[in-house]
């Protein structure tokens, strides 16, 4: 008997936090579950009045229905900690792969396969717990019909006469829940011809003499991971950027800036970076793989067709990259292309400024054709530490150098078990030495026909920007020449490498066609 009831507790119990708990982590407050779940009163209810004969066989649909809603409640959870939203049952199953493919490439394909089954028992597990919690209760209810019926009616009473505004007494979270899903999941079915309508204009394909107001110029667009807007108010950031303004300007250089709203945040690099070059908004894997099986024009394209040499430097690539050849690309060097002898820095496969001497060694170094050039960097990518240090250049040699700093192997998600403070300021650290890396390098390397264009993927993990963050991240351009400066006046950018509160926030995607047109002769 003890036994019987500790189990319908236990079972009373799993249930109730299945269908209050919220869907974000910052929510979850002591408050928030002292309320009553509408939907486990309108559950009791049916499995109480429902013939006896139907009861089993109802409580068990529910039961799984419960477990797999409680499945997808744990991914909205861990897509709002990282990406700033719910998970998508329509577009975001690709994200998987990627989510595997990483555990394969940094601790080998032994863990990858482990994790895999651990997700798939964990997925079972829940929804046979799930069944089983529904179907102990069904029984107990059952048992006791009239007691169930009156509970439930008091308890409803209860909801109404004792409500205050302001003070919520009841929840319907899992309704909600399940209504905001079936939206999405309608929306996503519907996207791929949203897509495609979209793809379908491409205004500067075969453009005459695209580009030529920057003929001869070396052009290069860096991606500095996670530099989002949160990023500038940041102690280190700031002194950083007021720095190399300063330094910059000594050096002849002028920059403007201002931001490009992501399309996405927390994660999702390659997802920006193809906004940016391709001028269409893909904030989720079905657009990328539509977008990579396409004729888009993209930036690097443009630059090769108007007879650049265009080259992808992509340090966060360790393993075969087939979508580069939609890019268009004359040369790809990922992480094995690019001489690095020296340790993991987190998940940077490559610090940040041996990945632009690399660059600069095969691409810039005596006479060479114009090169343009898209370089996402990875020093900052979570978790952020340890941060190698910045040497001198001409100590980079094959990397070595680096093997007498702290170096470690830790994933992204490490961030999670760490203190909120210590990461919000490794953080801070990491996007410094970023900065310092493209900072020194221009200093080091930029000349009269340097072009240099340094922005953000998109803002980091919620636990450093808090909740509610803006998806903006900061872009900048530098160059020597006044005559490329002058150009891009009617962009209305602020003056600097740091753009103010105030300064054009424009979407990702509108900057393809923004940098074409002011660099080309008017379409005709």
């Amino acid at each position: 008997m003890l036994l019987r009831r500790t189990a319908t507790v236990l079972a009373g119990l799993f249930v109730l936090f299945v269908l209050i708990a919220p869907s974000d982590l910052e929510k979850f407050t002591f408050e928030a579950f002292l309320r009553v779940p509408l939907e486990g009163l309108i559950g009791v209810m049916a499995l109480v009045l429902v013939p006896d004969r139907f009861r089993k066989p109802l409580a068990i649909a529910g039961g799984v229905a419960l477990g797999l809603f409680t499945v997808v409640k744990i991914m909205d959870i861990g897509f709002d900690m990282v990406l700033y939203r719910p998970f998508d049952l329509v577009l975001d199953w690709p994200l998987l792969v990627p989510a595997v493919d990483f555990v394969d490439v940094t601790f080998g394909r032994v863990a990858s396969v482990l994790a895999v089954l651990a997700a798939a028992a964990m997925v079972v597990g829940i929804v046979v717990l799930a069944s089983f919690s529904v179907l102990r209760l069904s029984s107990a209810a059952a048992g006791r019909r009239p007691v169930a019926i009156r509970a439930v009616a008091l308890t409803a009473v209860a909801c109404v006469s004792l409500a205050v505004p302001g003070v919520p007494v009841y929840s319907d979270a899992a309704a909600t829940s399940l209504v905001d899903h079936a939206r999405r999941f309608q929306a996503g079915l519907q996207d791929q011809e949203a897509f495609a309508a979209e793809a379908s204009v491409d205004a500067y394909r075969g453009h005459p003499g695209l580009l030529s107001s920057l003929q001869g110029k070396d052009v290069v667009f860096t991606f500095v991971e996670s530099y989002g807007k949160s990023a500038l108010d940041l102690p280190d950031v700031a002194a950083k950027l007021a720095q190399g303004n300063d330094r910059l300007k000594a050096a002849g250089y002028s920059a403007r800036s201002a931001f490009l709203t992501s399309p996405t945040a927390g994660g999702g690099s390659w997802m920006a970076q193809a906004t940016l070059l391709s001028g269409l908004w893909i904030d989720n894997q079905q657009r990328y793989r539509n977008l990579v099986a396409s004729d888009r024009l993209t930036l690097p394209r443009a630059f090769r067709e108007a007879s650049w040499r265009s080259v992808g430097v992509v340090p966060g690539i360790t393993q075969a990259w087939p979508e580069g050849n939609f890019f268009h690309y004359n040369e790809i060097y990922a992480a094995q292309d690019l001489g690095y002898t020296g340790p993991r820095f987190g998940y940077a496969t490559t610090p940040d400024q041996f990945t632009l001497e690399s660059f600069q060694r095969a691409e810039r170094t005596g006479e060479h054709k114009p090169v343009m050039a898209a370089i996402p960097m990875v020093s900052s990518h979570a978790p952020w530490s340890p941060t190698p240090d910045f040497v001198d250049w001409s100590a980079l040699g094959d990397g070595s150098i680096y093997r007498t700093m702290p170096a470690s192997n830790d994933p992204p998600e490490s961030i999670f078990g760490r203190d909120p403070a210590a990461v919000r300021a490794d953080y801070g650290h990491s996007i410094s030495y970023s900065l310092e890396s493209v900072i020194s390098y221009v200093e080091r390397y930029g000349d009269e026909n340097l072009v240099f264009v340094f922005l953000g993927d998109h803002q980091p993990a919620q636990m450093v920007t808090g909740e509610g963050a803006s998806r903006d991240v900061p872009i900048t351009i530098v160059a020597k020449d006044p005559a490329v400066l002058s150009r891009v006046e009617g962009w209305k950018w602020d003056d600097g490498i740091r753009p103010g509160g105030s300064a054009p926030v424009s979407r990702m995607s509108d900057f393809r066609d923004q940098f074409l047109s002011t660099f080309s002769p008017p379409r005709p």
